[in-house]
């Protein structure tokens, strides 16, 4: 039998924020055998997660259907279980990725957890006729990183109100996702996410877009410390700051579910 867990991370209460599975495990399962768990819990992802040393983990992540380099409501799940019911004498946790080698720390706060993630700054491209069709709008803006297209608008009620096609999305020659983002009245910038490409139409909070969004609205804002709202239908807010070499991402969490996969 396998502990389970699921955490809504980016959340002030239950059935806010997004769904995160965690997988404690000894060893590694077989690769197949995840993704199926994965493909049966039907959340954004899950992950699966192996202690090397006290306070030291592997760290990997799977959506729907395939295998993800970096997910960043599922490393504060994680986090959430390891210090409650694992670590709970620890105030720093480390995860080594071995998807693509990241290392990535989670630190207990007060009322948050903390995570230290990597700078990952979008560059200007040219937008695509493909682009508008897919998504429904015209931004003022389009950057992308090596994984990710970022679609900027002008205000936030234009980011709320979009309905994309998922099939011209999924089509898009560029962007395993798809981040639509503008400046905001409440908070210092909201987004959302959209990853049809891998079995997910929309995230309800992504974190790990914030490793492109931070350096660009850090810039434009003039701000290191920023709040993120993502307005999904179930919604989170994110806490975020840019170190010049890292992106800092926290929030709050709450356990949704606490068994075991037979």
């Amino acid at each position: 039998m396998i502990p389970y867990y699921v955490v809504d991370a980016f959340a002030e209460k239950p059935f806010e924020g997004n769904p995160a599975g965690v997988c404690v495990l000894d060893d590694w399962l077989d690769d197949k055998l995840m993704q199926l768990i994965a493909t049966e819990n039907r959340l954004s992802e899950t992950a699966f997660a192996v202690k090397t040393a006290p306070g030291s983990y592997l760290l990997r992540w799977f959506t729907p259907t395939s295998e993800i380099d970096l997910c960043g409501h599922a490393t504060f799940g994680t986090s959430f279980v390891l210090f409650r019911f694992y670590e709970p004498e620890a105030d720093v946790l480390r995860f080594h990725a071995p998807y693509k080698g990241y290392d990535l720390t989670c630190t207990r706060q007060e009322e948050r957890i903390q995570m230290e993630f990597p700078r990952i700054a979008p560059q200007p491209i040219a937008l695509s006729q493909q682009m508008v069709e897919a998504v429904g709008a015209t931004p003022s803006e389009v950057l992308a990183t090596e994984r990710d297209l970022v679609l900027v608008y002008d205000d936030e009620e234009t980011v709320n109100g979009i309905h994309p096609s998922m099939d011209k999305v999924a089509q898009l020659e560029h962007g395993l996702s798809v981040y639509v983002t503008a400046p905001s009245a409440n908070w210092d910038y909201v987004a959302r996410a959209f990853w049809p490409k891998i079995g997910i139409p929309e995230d309800p909070v992504c974190g790990s877009m914030q490793s492109a969004l931070v350096p660009y609205w850090s810039e434009r804002l003039g701000k290191r410390k920023l709040v993120c709202r993502q307005t999904s239908k179930r919604g989170g807010t994110v806490w975020c700051e840019d170190t010049g070499d890292a992106v800092l991402i926290s929030g709050t969490g709450a356990l949704y579910l606490q068994g075991q996969l037979l």
